[in-house]
């Protein structure tokens, strides 16, 4: 017997919007916000644009149902890995394209590594059956 949920279908498909919404941030975020607003972005909403994408992909891989119980243990890592690691990439490519940057950005910068990496470790852990937790 499934423990599916009734509403599934609904959940997967507000998840793939947000996914496709996600991505089309990271790609074209001037693009899709001038579709979407009728405004063009800066250098800096663009960053801000790019980032807020990597949260929504990380959010739909969070929340992506499993087929047979609509629940996974590793989701939430693996949402929030993916998360870190673009959040990563944006403000590298930041970094070290902008001479402007801000006061804290190296700093964001390796935070976003080192969660990164202790959530890798972590799920790489629920994989393998190993200890899921990672103390910080």
């Amino acid at each position: 017997m499934s423990r599916r949920s009734d509403s599934q279908p609904l959940l997967t498909f507000v998840v793939a919007v947000e996914a496709a919404t996600g991505l089309a941030l990271m790609a074209a975020p001037s693009l899709f916000t001038m579709i979407l607003l009728g405004a063009a972005l800066n250098e800096t909403a663009t960053v801000v644009a790019r980032t807020a994408g990597a949260g929504l992909i990380g959010l739909a891989i969070s929340c992506w149902p499993n087929r047979e119980t609509g629940v996974r243990l590793t989701a939430p890592y693996s949402g929030m890995l993916v998360y870190n690691v673009l959040a990563t990439l944006v403000l590298a490519e930041f970094a070290t394209v902008t001479a402007g940057a801000g006061k804290i950005l190296w700093a964001a910068l390796i935070f976003h590594v080192i969660l990164s990496g202790l959530l890798a470790l972590a799920r790489l852990g629920l994989r393998t059956g190993g200890r899921a937790e990672v103390s910080v």
